[in-house]
């Protein structure tokens, strides 16, 4: 079986893209992700690591778990102190919220079900200023954060149910603590306050530092091997229509499926044009990747505000999370549950995507 479907799809693609080039396409595709993608994320888990860790030093962490409680609980069953995970992929990437896990002090707040749906949670924000900045830089200013708040649905749900997942598979996770902490840690912290502010301050930065590079070495499979397909059957021909060997050609067998259900698109997200679909479909691997669609799409005039609503939602929500929910689960220590992620987070992108759909159109129905 596994024979006969590692035949199937590499005889498919080399078929398609002929045996050089779609060898030339991978290694390239790869080559490129690793130093223009996996590098990014790296610095941004240094420099997150590292702001994440001086927060947990000076009682930052704690403030928050204080102030936001009450709001984290009801809507995301999820310590307060699980808000500056938000906030910190909201500024940066989803990796993000890894370097903040990794820290023991901050992972004592959490059970295992709820640590585990972190993946979740820090996802659905990933890149958000990005996305919103871009789309305002394009024209449109309501719509953007109108998918904000879609991408906000999309996070409750995806998160909650990956939360129901996990204590399904596992009963035993819903009770015990993610990290508990010793005696040792608590000398620790207990030492540490006796330093100087400035070297406690230079000891955060470059440990937290430290741990995001070890974090940014972990995810490098996860990003390869999974963006690598997923573009594979994502993107087509280069610019001239032919195929060379360059990075990112594929066979575009995600587009042409998803064509042929082009009516439920419609129904749910509001699409005037097949074409917009690309957008969400390429976000499975990479947001970036997909934000460079809109220029084009606003050129032929397929994008309306309802279209950037939606964009920015799913786009927010889903953010290459195909590429990086392995990587993240596996650092964390939890790769098993893998499958049990991305089902959760599909249903939570669609569900922000709608949620953007309707709320656009209640918006334009107040407008009049």
């Amino acid at each position: 079986m596994c024979l006969a479907i590692v035949v199937l799809i590499f005889g498919y693609l080399g078929y398609i893209m002929g045996l050089p080039n779609m060898l030339n396409t991978m290694m390239k595709t790869a080559h490129d992700l690793l130093l223009n993608t996996v590098f990014y994320l790296m610095s941004i888990c240094v420099l997150t690591g590292a702001i994440g860790k001086l927060f947990v030093e000076f009682g930052v962490v704690k403030m928050l778990e204080k102030l936001l409680r009450p709001l984290m609980r009801p809507l995301f069953n999820l310590p307060g102190v699980a808000s500056l995970g938000a906030v910190m992929t909201f500024l940066s990437d989803n990796p993000a919220i890894i370097s903040l896990a990794h820290d023991k002090r901050f992972a004592t707040y959490f059970k295992k079900f709820q640590f585990i749906s972190l993946t979740n949670f820090g996802t659905a924000f990933g890149m958000g200023l990005l996305v919103i900045v871009f789309m305002v830089g394009q024209g449109f200013y309501a719509a953007p954060f109108i998918g904000f708040f879609g991408a906000c649905c999309g996070c409750i749900c995806s998160t909650r149910l990956m939360q129901c997942f996990v204590v399904k598979a596992y009963p035993k996770y819903a009770e015990e603590m993610a990290m508990e902490e010793t005696a040792e840690e608590k000398d620790l912290e207990e030492a540490q306050s006796q330093k100087t502010v400035f070297i406690r301050l230079l000891d955060a930065l470059l440990d937290g530092g430290r741990g995001g590079v070890d974090v940014g070495i972990a995810i490098i499979p996860g990003v390869l091997i999974i963006s690598t397909f997923v573009m594979l059957f994502t993107f087509g021909t280069n610019a001239e229509g032919i195929y060379d060997g360059g990075a990112y050609q594929g066979v575009e067998l995600l587009p042409y499926l998803a064509n042929k259900i082009d009516f439920v698109f419609r129904w749910l997200f509001g699409f005037q044009d097949p074409h917009l679909v690309a957008f969400p479909i390429t976000a499975l691997g990479a947001v970036g990747a997909a934000l460079s669609l809109v220029p084009n799409f606003l050129s032929h005039g397929w994008v309306d505000g309802n279209a950037i609503a939606v964009f920015t939602a799913i786009g927010m929500c889903w953010s290459g999370y195909l590429s990086t929910h392995t990587a993240m689960l596996d650092s964390l220590g939890y790769r098993d549950l893998t499958p049990k992620a991305i089902t959760a987070h599909t249903i939570g992108g669609i569900v922000a995507a709608v949620m953007a759909h309707w709320a656009y159109m209640l918006y334009t129905l107040l407008a009049l």
